[in-house]
């Protein structure tokens, strides 16, 4: 009988405390033996599975949340991990009293995680909570964290890599068809957001204990108003810091509106980026030109590996309608991102890797996308990123024919797009080599190497999406002619159009090579490249095998062009 005896005064002693605290504390989160009463009260519920002392235990708790959320404004003490142990009661047991958490839950993120975030504390314990219930979460309260997945990403990239792995096994629980479109700018823009961070916590001290919103009242009170005054009249926010006395440092710079809807707790959709402003280019100037913190240098490192999950999710669970809409996204934020070389390089690379298996799952993306891929192709010239997407799109274009058979008029459309890319760049081709006699020769040199490899790569389009849709094929060889008979590109190009020129000359064999990369038939004469290791196939021209001449010295197999697996 000794245990139950025991058990019972354990139980009133914890009881009684908190029954106290619920009713006369104005700060319950002050008495740290308020937190280990919550908690010891919950393993006596868990154990006993009883649905009396559940119901006894039950209002007392309830009052504690309350009281302790009203104090939340007023409150110098963390009360995160305390909330978090009464939500933890919450969702056990809440189907016997009749408790919906989900109200609960929201109070929060909303009040109590948006200013504590930046507690290493209270971060590991929220993830370790979100963790530990997150089957519950996504089938219950589907909404909640896609509603407040800018908050996570604050609290993930304040604390750093080592919140990383946690971060990671909640990750999935963020995506949902309301927030996959806005997750994919915030992602790309965590190192921003750090940004951001530290230059509220040099303006305004410690993130710790008052959210964001407050933290900007009260630093600069007129900021909202100007902010408005902004956006609904245009006109621009004055320097409020001229005669005021004060230095660069006393408040909050909001020149930029970027930075303020990077630091929102929730989703509310997808924001507009302000990439063009004079603001946002000299804060990440500033950025960039100042020493990085360790902080940031994180958050470089993380934002590619968070990149490499949100796509592998997106190409796994996500519907064909919304990674259409996200392509453009992708699109314009190629050249658009932290100017940091080793991140815009990693991510970049992420981002075209998933656009191409995107258009390899569904070609007819070609065809639904051709407007921002023409205006894609338009800008070929005006960075090496743009450069880059440029021949990642015609090579998508050719290789998936423009969309299919059953967008012709799609088809035309980019084969027009291609022959003006082409023409553009034979009529300009001579005054880029002129110029480059002002420039340095390495400059020179890559200038003119990649105007070459851009070629290449439309002409190669021009011949595939002709070889698909053969009624485009006169205008092709139109194209390809031009070019083989200009002297003023780079030999690599003009070779490549007299090689394609020769190999369509050769049906069977040009639509074997340039052909569709699908399962559809092909027609008699073509190669079923799956067999080439072991069929005897003599009909094969011979710049196939790298431009070899003269009669071949025996009947070779497929094995000698197709180096075996």
């Amino acid at each position: 009988m000794a245990k139950p005896i025991e058990r019972d005064k354990d139980w009133d002693f914890h009881l009684r405390s908190l029954s106290t605290n619920a009713r006369d504390s104005t700060n319950p989160a002050a008495d740290p033996a308020l937190l280990e009463s919550v908690k010891r009260l919950h393993e006596i519920c868990k154990s006993e599975n009883s649905e009396d002392l559940i119901a006894r235990i039950y209002p007392q708790i309830n009052k504690l949340f309350q009281r302790a959320v009203a104090s939340l404004s007023q409150s110098q003490t963390s009360n995160g991990r305390l909330l978090l142990a009464i939500l933890q009661f919450f969702l056990d047991f809440g189907e016997f009293v009749l408790h919906d958490a989900d109200p609960s839950l929201r109070i929060f993120f909303r009040l109590c995680l948006s200013r504590e975030f930046a507690d290493p504390v209270v971060a590991e314990a929220t993830l370790d909570f979100l963790n530990l219930n997150r089957a519950k979460l996504l089938s219950s309260f589907p909404t909640l964290l896609p509603q407040f997945f800018p908050l996570l990403l604050k609290l993930v990239g304040w604390n750093g890599e080592k919140l990383e792995k946690p971060f990671m096994k909640v990750f999935a629980g963020i995506i949902s068809p309301a927030s996959f479109l806005p997750l994919f700018p915030s992602l790309i823009d965590l190192p921003i957001l750090v940004v951001a961070l530290e230059k509220v916590e040099r303006s305004s001290g410690s993130l710790i204990g008052s959210s964001i919103a407050s933290i900007q009242k009260s630093t600069a009170p007129e900021m909202l108003l100007a902010l408005m005054d902004e956006a609904y009249t245009g006109s621009a926010i004055e320097d409020r810091e001229a005669g005021s006395g004060s230095d660069d440092n006393s408040s909050i710079e909001v020149g930029d509106s970027l930075f303020l809807d990077l630091l929102k707790d929730e989703n509310d959709g997808l924001p507009e980026r302000h990439w063009t402003s004079p603001g946002m280019a000299a804060a990440l100037q500033a950025a960039v030109n100042s020493s990085q913190s360790e902080r940031l240098k994180q958050a470089l490192r993380m934002a590619p590996r968070l990149l490499d999950l949100y796509f592998a999710i997106a190409l796994q669970d996500v519907n064909d309608s919304l990674i259409c809409a996200l392509i453009p996204l992708l699109m314009a934020r190629n050249s658009t991102m932290f100017p940091d070389k080793t991140f815009c390089y990693e991510v970049r690379r992420r981002l075209l890797e998933f656009m191409l298996a995107s258009f390899q799952r569904s070609p007819n993306f070609v065809a639904l996308l051709k407007k921002p891929i023409v205006d894609k192709l338009g800008e070929a010239y005006d960075s090496p990123a743009k450069t880059e997407l440029a021949l990642q799109l015609c090579w998508a274009i050719g290789e998936h024919g423009g969309g299919g058979t059953s967008h012709k008029d799609a088809a035309r459309e980019l084969f027009e797009s291609l022959e003006l890319l082409l023409y553009e760049n034979l009529s300009t081709s001579r005054l880029g080599l002129s110029q480059e006699s002002a420039l340095s020769s390495d400059t020179g040199a890559f200038r003119k190497s990649s105007q070459a490899r851009l070629l290449c790569f439309v002409i190669t389009a021009i011949v595939k999406l002709a070889t698909y849709h053969r009624e485009l094929l006169p205008r092709a060889r139109v194209s390809l002619a031009k070019v083989a008979r200009s002297r003023n590109s780079d030999a690599r190009v003009w070779r490549r159009a007299r090689d394609y020129l020769g190999l369509m000359n050769e049906p069977a064999i040009c639509l074997s090579v340039l052909g569709p990369s699908s399962n559809e038939p092909l027609g008699p004469g073509t190669v079923n490249w799956k067999e080439g290791g072991s069929n005897m196939i003599a009909h094969v021209p011979f710049y196939i095998l790298c431009e070899q001449e003269g009669p071949p010295f025996h009947d070779f197999s497929f094995s000698d062009i197709i180096p075996d697996k």
